[in-house]
């Protein structure tokens, strides 16, 4: 049998309190789990996936106007290995941030900024210090190259937001990019260091040249995209080779190597404005990937050498082999 307690009359129950712990100056029930806060990493990764391709932009600025330093002290290796640096860092930046998942607003007008300084004001300062010094129509012509360039980066960024172009549209570059247009441009010093002086680092010819390089950034001439290109896996060896030869060629002659860099980009534009054309005018090659589409044009061209001219099937001449 359980044994019942009596209360004696007039006693109160004696009130039992918690015990309490101190954390700090707050006091915490003994009972009661609290648990501090941690940071999540989730946040703190996105937070880096974000930092690394503004870091890269970042470091092509200073690439940039770095260069420019070197062309006023005169180390013209330097200033165009700079250059060359800022070009290679902002084709990976884009690419990183793909490639992360951190495209942001910020990051796109980052790179515009830096784009306008590392080529336009860059290329501009060193062509005018190095070449035209103290012509006053060079100067006018740098403020020419510069702003061509800004126009051209101005442009770049409205044709972005546009939806409603053809599929197509996005293998190609209106006018010759501001990397590229940067290198062009600075083609009368490459001639200089490789061959010497000449009529090539006359201020006339550089004026010109200049002129000619703005000319084609604000232009609407079609130039490929690297982005519509993807290196097969049968010729991976084959690719890997070729930059070690690059590698090796950048080291002996590297003035001799971007003056035939040069020469083959501007040999491209014309068949860049033909495959344009090309697919512009047929609307069901528009949704095809790059690659399927350049079978489709040798499809075509072979179904085209197997047809016989119209003197040949009015005479009946046949082909050597044709049955």
């Amino acid at each position: 049998m359980k044994e019942s307690v009596r209360k004696e009359p007039g006693r109160k129950e004696p009130v039992r309190k918690d015990p309490v712990r101190r954390s700090g100056s707050r006091v915490v029930p003994a009972g009661s789990s609290r648990r501090r806060r941690r940071p999540s990493r989730a946040g703190t990764l996105n937070t880096g996936k974000l930092l690394v391709p503004s870091a890269l932009t970042v470091l092509a600025i200073c690439a940039g106007l770095s260069a420019t330093k070197f062309a006023l002290d005169g180390r013209i290796h330097l200033c165009v290995a700079m250059i060359a640096a800022a070009a290679l860092l902002d084709g990976l930046d884009g690419r990183v941030a793909r490639l992360l998942g951190a495209t942001t607003r910020i990051g796109a007008e980052l790179d515009s900024l830096a784009d306008a300084i590392n080529f336009g004001v860059a290329p501009a300062l060193t062509l005018y210090v190095l070449l035209l010094e103290g012509n006053d129509v060079g100067w006018l012509l740098s403020l020419i190259y510069c702003c061509a360039i800004v126009l051209r980066l101005a442009r770049f960024n409205t044709l972005i937001d546009e939806d409603d172009t053809p599929q197509y549209t996005k293998d190609f570059f209106v006018g010759v990019p501001a990397p590229a247009a940067a290198l062009i441009a600075m083609l009368p010093i490459a001639l200089e260091e490789q061959f010497g002086m000449g009529w090539w680092t006359s201020e006339a010819t550089v004026g010109t040249w200049m002129t000619i390089t703005a000319l084609l950034a604000v232009s609407r001439l079609p130039t490929a995209s690297l982005k519509s290109y993807a290196v097969p896996p049968n010729a991976l060896v084959l690719v890997l080779i070729g930059v070690a030869l690059f590698a090796a060629a950048l080291l002996t002659y590297p003035y001799l190597l971007m003056v035939v860099a040069i020469g083959l980009y501007l040999l491209h534009i014309p068949f860049a404005w033909r495959t344009k054309r090309w697919v512009a005018s047929r609307p069901e090659t528009w949704d095809f990937h790059p690659r399927e589409r350049r079978a489709e044009r040798r499809a075509i061209r072979q179904v085209r050498r197997g047809r016989p001219t119209k003197s040949s099937a009015r005479l009946g001449l046949r082909r050597p082999g044709d049955q």
